[in-house]
């Protein structure tokens, strides 16, 4: 196969005319091109008033010896190369008999994205992971979330953070990241997606998403395939203690996990693939002395905009043209006091969720359906802090801050968004045009917030303890006036905030070695956005196939 990189086409092109460029590329005759596939589709929306697609493509002429001499031939064409082998490998297989006897098989805990690709590629590998997952399977778990937002009644175990396809089931369903992957497992991740019923755009698009209701199907789909192949997934099974004994080495190693319940499961292998909102499962995990450390991670708001000002911004006289979809963005600003304010997670055509694990506290997040057809756009617009921000010791002299200060510092947050809010749920909100003023709202303009339970507009800066740090504000009031020179009508007086947004990542790493097992707990393998690795539903996914290749290889005994 040959690849041919920047094929570009006008926005409106009819279908023979890719063909046709193709085949101009190579410079060969029609009938030699058996067959071409798209790898990937994107667009240039420099030139507003004349977009482009952009294509890479895998074309096969049918004859090996002659695709030898046109490569030859194009070799000063730098965007004319052999296709890549994207196809994923395992590493090896169990025996058949390999857990005859004591040989205990290996745990899972969590089943959020790194959690099901990690116990996906065990299962095919042959060595039936046990799962365990403190909230509920995902059609109920969605029935308990609608009751957060729909009677403010939360149940702590099943909601946007805890249950089976962890908190990216209630997001935009992003499927695409900026990691290195000179293995392709994004394409091992994207695969295994389509077999479950995702639509085939994913492959190509250069920006692809599922959206909530699918990935609920697929989910359960996969979960079918991991047990078709004799892995088992356990939920409402809460692990609440790591079993830790002394190895014949004079290291620590993990030996089973205690459940809520009280039964003790033995295992020599787990896999730690919590959520960052598993406060509980990390404090666990540090009185058990795993190793662990602070790290920094971003607290703010969600704005919401009509998603015609967006679409119309980024597109111009295109928006609205059914290739594009509805738009989207990405937005940085250095502020003067030295904070970096960005925006995170944005959710075109979509909605403002409550996504809370713990009662009296609010958090929110963004989520959209395929469609992305909900009349506002939304996104994080947060202020990165480090540990040094958040250290609760209140010491200067360098030392190292205690892992667990992030986890309190959020925690301290979103009991204030809750007071503000007035109960209920609510979260505290204020038009942008109020915010930049630094005076109280009082009534919404004509954009409505679709954050449920509801949003009480109020003063986000008032005096003593606002919704966020004061360095927060300061650095958020002064982005958002320039955001707008990057998008006409980003600080509209009338667009939404809506706080607080503190989950953007884990506050947290549980460090691991370049074997991907913790640093001073042998068979204990840290994994995925809660472990500090990951940072999206694509990201988890990759590290948790690394990983489960991690465990094969130390329970196979293969050697790299």
């Amino acid at each position: 196969m040959i690849r041919i990189n920047e094929l570009r086409l006008p926005l409106d092109h009819p279908e023979e005319a890719l063909r046709a460029a193709v085949v101009g590329r190579l410079g060969i005759d029609d009938a030699q091109l058996q067959s071409f596939t798209v790898f990937k589709r994107s667009y240039d929306a420099r030139k507003k008033s004349a977009m482009v697609l952009i294509y890479s493509v895998d074309c096969d002429i049918g004859d090996a010896a002659a695709e030898a001499s046109l490569l030859a031939r194009l070799s000063g064409d730098t965007h004319v190369k052999p296709s890549p082998d994207t196809a994923y490998r395992f590493v090896g297989h169990a025996p058949v008999d390999f857990f005859a006897g004591e040989r205990p098989r290996p745990v899972v805990i969590g089943f959020g994205p790194c959690g099901i690709f990690a116990a996906l590629i065990l299962a095919q590998m042959g060595l039936r992971p046990i799962v365990l997952e403190r909230g509920k399977e995902v059609r109920e778990r969605t029935k308990d979330t609608w009751g957060l937002w729909r009677e403010s009644r939360l149940d702590p175990e099943s909601n946007v953070q805890f249950g089976e396809g962890g908190a990216g089931t209630f997001s935009d369903g992003k499927l695409y990241s900026q990691i290195s992957d000179p293995r392709f497992l994004t394409r091992k991740v994207l695969t295994e997606f389509v077999k479950a019923g995702a639509p085939e755009e994913i492959l190509y698009v250069s920006k692809p998403h599922i959206g909530t209701f699918r990935l609920v199907s697929m989910v359960i789909k996969i979960r079918a395939e991991i047990e078709r192949l004799g892995g088992e997934i356990r939920f409402q099974q809460k692990v609440t203690d790591l079993l830790i004994e002394p190895g014949p080495d004079g290291q620590r190693h993990v030996r089973g996990v205690t459940l809520e319940s009280g039964e003790a499961l033995r295992a020599d292998h787990v896999v730690i693939a919590l959520g960052h909102s598993a406060r509980d499962t990390f404090t666990m995990l540090h009185e058990r002395g795993v190793h662990m450390e602070a790290k920094p991670f971003s607290i703010g708001y969600r704005i919401e905009h009509p998603q015609s000002i967006i679409d119309k911004a980024r597109f111009g006289p295109n928006a609205g043209h059914p290739i594009l979809g509805a738009a989207d963005y990405k937005l940085v600003h250095h502020a003067r006091n030295g904070r970096s304010v960005y925006s995170f997670c944005m959710c075109p055509g979509g909605t403002v969720v409550a996504a809370t694990s713990e009662p009296h506290r609010v958090v929110t997040n963004g989520m959209s359906q395929y469609s992305r057809e909900e009349r506002n756009a939304n996104a994080g617009i947060v202020v990165g802090i480090t540990p040094e921000d958040y250290r609760q010791d209140g010491k200067t002299d360098g030392s190292a801050v205690n892992p667990l200060d992030g986890m309190a510092f959020q925690r301290i947050w979103e009991s204030r968004a809750y007071e503000l809010g007035e109960g209920d749920y609510r979260a505290p909100g204020a038009l942008v045009g109020d915010f930049i003023k630094r005076q109280r709202s009082t009534a919404l303009g004509g954009v409505e917030p679709s954050y449920k339970p509801g949003v009480t507009m109020t003063d986000l800066q008032q005096k003593g303890l606002g919704s966020l740090p004061g360095y927060a504000l300061d650095a958020i009031r002064e982005a958002l006036p320039a955001f707008e020179r990057q998008i006409r009508g980003f600080s509209m007086a009338d667009a939404v905030l809506t706080g607080v947004e503190t989950r953007t990542s884990s506050p947290l790493r549980v460090t691991r070695g370049k074997d991907y097992q913790s640093l001073n707990v042998r068979g204990l393998f840290p994994a995925g956005e809660g472990a500090g690795y990951a940072g999206g539903i694509m990201s988890a996914g990759v590290d948790g196939i690394e990983v489960a290749e991690a465990l094969a290889k130390a329970l196979l005994g293969v050697k790299d």
